[in-house]
C-alpha cells in the first residue's frame, strides 16, 4: 500500500486559498508548470478535479470546498508541531493550577510550594482539592492538572509520572510492649494485636500482602481512617 505524499497538503492548502495556479506558484516560489504538475498529482490522489475552469478563472469543486477548512487546519497543526518551543516566562504566566492531593501532602509541602510559586510565578494560583480515592479519572479528563500519590502498576502509559520522594511505613507501640525488646521478626510482628490505618476502611493493607507469602497473618482489632 503506497503512502500519500504529505507535502502535497501544503500545496493543496495554498491552491485552495489562492484559487489560482499562478498565484499559488508565486506564493510557494515554484514555476507555473511545476504547480500545474502538482495540481495534476493532487487530482489523481484525491480522485477529484478540485479546481475547475469557469470563465477566465478557476473555482473549487464541492469536494475542494469540503477539504479547504480541514486541510488548512492540518497544515496549521503541522506547523505548530515543528515550530521551536517558546521559552516559558513564569513571571508573566496567569493561570490556576488544580492539584489533587491527600491532606498530608498539603500540610507538609503546601506552605513551601505556595511561597515558591508566589516568588517565581506571581500570576499563578494554586487550588488544592481533596483526593478521596485512587481513581485518576480527573487527571485524565483534565479537571485537575497534577495529582500526587502512590504510583502503582495500574497507572496507565498516558499518565506522565515523576517520583517526588520515597516513603516508608512506621509502626507505633505502647511503652513496654514486647516488640520494644530484641529483634523484630515477621513472626513476632504478626503475633501482636494491630490497629490498621486505612482511609478507605479496608480490613487489610500492603503489610498483610507482604506477610501472606510467609504464611503469616496478623490480628487486626481496630481500623481507623488516619
Amino acid at each position: 500500500m503506497s503512502h500519500p505524499d504529505l507535502n502535497l497538503l501544503v500545496t493543496l492548502d495554498v491552491l485552495l486559498t489562492e484559487g489560482s495556479v499562478a498565484r499559488a506558484a508565486k506564493r510557494l516560489r515554484l514555476s507555473p508548470s511545476a504547480m500545474s504538475r502538482a495540481l495534476a498529482r493532487l487530482r489523481e490522489t484525491t480522485g477529484d478535479p478540485l479546481l475547475v475552469r469557469a470563465g477566465r478563472g478557476l473555482v473549487p469543486t464541492p469536494r475542494a470546498l469540503e477539504l479547504r477548512e480541514r486541510v488548512g487546519q492540518l497544515v496549521q497543526d503541522a506547523e505548530a508541531v515543528l515550530r521551536p518551543v517558546e521559552t516559558l516566562d513564569l513571571t508573566r504566566l496567569v493561570r490556576t493550577f488544580t492539584l489533587r492531593n491527600r491532606d498530608g501532602f498539603v500540610e507538609n509541602f503546601g506552605p513551601d510550594l505556595i511561597a515558591r510559586v508566589g516568588e517565581q510565578a506571581p500570576g499563578v494560583r494554586l487550588r488544592f482539592v481533596l483526593k478521596p480515592d485512587k481513581d485518576s479519572t480527573p487527571l485524565r479528563d483534565g479537571s485537575v492538572d497534577l495529582e500526587t500519590g502512590v504510583v502503582g502498576k495500574a497507572t496507565g502509559p498516558e499518565v506522565r509520572a515523576q517520583a517526588l520522594f520515597r516513603d516508608r511505613f512506621v509502626g507505633a507501640v505502647r511503652m513496654g510492649h514486647p516488640l520494644c525488646e530484641a529483634t523484630i521478626t515477621p513472626a513476632r510482628y504478626a503475633a501482636g494485636r494491630h490497629i490498621l490505618v486505612s482511609r478507605r476502611g479496608l480490613d487489610r493493607g500492603p503489610i498483610d500482602d507482604a506477610l501472606e507469602p510467609s504464611g503469616l497473618k496478623r490480628e487486626i482489632v481496630t481500623v481507623v481512617g488516619g
